[in-house]
Formats: C-alpha cells, structure tokens, sequence
C-alpha cells in the first residue's frame, strides 16, 4: 500500500491532529478518557447536532439562522472530539472512522441544502437558491464517498488534505457559519454551487486512475517494499569498511 497521505498530499503538509481547533476541544476532551463515553457516542450527538443545525438553518429567519451556524460550529467541534478521544482511549478502528466520514457527509452536504432552502425568500436567486443548495450538498456528499471509496484503494487516511498554519482542510468549513452571521450567504451558494461539483468531477477522475492503477497487472511496480530494502541495508553498512582514524 501506498503511504498514508499520498493521494492527496500538499506542500501544506500532512493531515494534522495538532490544530488549533483540535488544541481547544482537547481540554474538554481530557475528563471523558477517564469515562465510559465512546468516541461512536460523541459522534452520534455530532450527527443530531448538525441535524439540527441544518434544520435552524433552513429557517432563514433571525435568531435561528444564526443560531443554526451557532449549533453547527458547536457540531463541527464534536467532529473533532470523536478523533481525540478514540486516540486518548486507544479506540481507534475503521468502522469509526467510517462512521466519522459519514456524519461529516451528512451534516456538512445538508447544511448546504438548509441554506438554500433558507434563502428561498427576499433574494436575488428566490427558489433557485433550492436546487442550488441541493447540487452543492450532493456534491460535497459524493466528495465524502469518494474519500472512503479511495481509503478502499490506498489505506486509511490516504486521501487526507494537508495542514497549514494550524488549520486543516476540514477547517474550510467554518466558513459556512461566518457567511451566515454576517448575511453572505447567496455568493457563497453561489460558489458552492459551482466549485463543489467541480472538485467532484476531479477526485472521480483521481478515483478512477487509481483504480485502474489498482487492478493494473504492473500495480507492483508503484508500492514500496521498506522490509524488503532494509535487510538490504544492513548489509551494506556490515560490508562497508570501518575507518580507524581519530575524529
């Protein structure tokens, strides 16, 4: 298998478990490691939350619009803190993370739909902002899906975006809230509405050359083999010449 982060990787670096957000929902996580809470538990509620969020949302009206992006931010952290309780409490496994995947899916493609159908009314886009919403949440599900679906071809975490300045990839997301409390919420449809389906048709076409490099007869050729070249290794330093002369 290829090396965790390759797919994807960025100059920004690897997937980080250091960020900022990650730093602040680590003290609150710390107490839970000494109780029976799970990390599958944490990820339930952050999946009702975001639920809910989506529904406040979807209102479109002052408070709960904003409250709404209130919830899901609040939602957004629980995301976080199912990952740094499966580390603390060594519970990691692959149907978490699977799981984890899809409560992020979920939540982050409906909030885009609750927006749209939040902005129905008293806009320049009227009931566009529906089907809109709708294109943006089903592409951002089928990014999701296709992460897991190349975690299949190249190991967990495989497809895992770099880091940057103490923010990751997945941070992008409180942009949603932040358009919501200051009323930027049609241009940022807007752009959901057009970039969103086009990273969909990028990672399906990276999906699809991985496959194929997958079943390829020559698929061999691309994986590394460390514990077939570390002996190797250790041969040579036995054969190398030691030198006697005083440093």
């Amino acid at each position: 298998m290829v090396g965790a982060g390759s797919l994807l990787k960025t100059p920004l670096g690897d997937m980080s478990h250091n960020t900022w957000i990650h730093r602040i929902v680590r003290v609150g996580v710390r107490p839970l490691a000494r109780t029976q809470v799970s990390p599958n538990q944490i990820t339930t509620v952050r999946l009702f939350t975001g639920i809910a969020a989506a529904g406040l949302i979807a209102m479109g009206e002052w408070p709960w619009a904003p409250l709404g992006a209130a919830a899901f931010v609040f939602s957004m952290f629980l995301d976080r803190a199912d990952g740094e309780l499966a580390r603390m409490t060594g519970k990691m496994s692959p149907s978490g993370h699977r799981y984890d995947l899809f409560s992020d899916a979920f939540c982050n493609s409906l909030a885009f739909v609750a927006i749209g159908i939040g902005l129905r009314d008293g806009n320049s886009l009227g009931y566009w902002a529906i089907p809109m919403g709708a294109v943006a949440g089903i592409a951002i599900a089928l990014n999701l899906w296709l992460v897991m679906a190349i975690e299949e071809i190249k190991g967990a975490r495989a497809a895992e975006l770099g880091s940057f300045l103490g923010f990751d990839a997945d941070d992008a997301t409180l942009i949603l809230p932040i358009t919501i409390w200051v009323g930027w919420e049609v241009p940022m449809i807007v752009m959901a509405f057009v970039f969103a389906p086009m990273f969909t048709l990028w990672a399906s076409w990276h999906f699809t050359r991985l496959h194929r490099l997958a079943q390829s007869p020559f698929a061999e050729l691309y994986q590394p083999r460390p514990a077939a070249v570390a002996p190797v290794l250790q041969r040579v330093e036995q054969t190398r010449p030691q030198s006697t002369a005083s440093r």
